[in-house]
């Protein structure tokens, strides 16, 4: 497997239900590596540049609201296959659809609400790690455990 980043975003309700660091203690155990993380307010413009595909669709308004109603910690995540990963490990967007086991699956009770953002392909990783860091604010490191993950 090639080694890769993505982005993820743990939205305004992970922090209101004070779940982040469980959240993240998941992401850490499967084995990504946090290379950069932020706490940050959304501005609705960056909001809107990040949903631009969404615009059109009918819950583009309640998303951005959604995701500008509070903090998020946004984070560029590096391990194997690491778009594709994310994606299967957060689970279906749907919340009706993920299933147990997937960090969506297991926290989240209403599409509308949904807790984690992760890339949905490798370009778009790359635009949203864009938008929300500076290339100085990505860090290589390794902490000797890649063997054991």
């Amino acid at each position: 497997m090639a080694i890769e980043r993505t982005f993820s975003m743990l939205k305004p309700g992970v922090l209101s239900r004070r779940i982040a660091g469980e959240i993240i203690s998941r992401i850490e155990d499967k084995g990504f590596d946090i290379v950069a993380a932020k706490l940050m307010r959304i501005p609705r413009s960056l909001a809107e540049i990040h949903y631009a595909e969404h615009r059109d669709k009918a819950f583009f308004g309640e998303l951005v609201a959604y995701i500008t109603s509070g903090p998020v910690l946004a984070m560029v995540l590096e391990g194997d296959s690491a778009v594709a990963m994310l994606r299967r490990f957060c689970g279906s967007t749907k919340a009706e659809e993920a299933l147990p086991g997937t960090i969506r699956g297991d926290y989240a009770m209403h599409t509308g609400l949904n807790i984690i953002h992760a890339s949905d392909s490798s370009e778009s990783a790359a635009r949203e790690m864009s938008l929300f860091f500076k290339p100085e604010e990505i860090i290589d490191w390794k902490d000797g455990n890649d063997g054991w993950i």
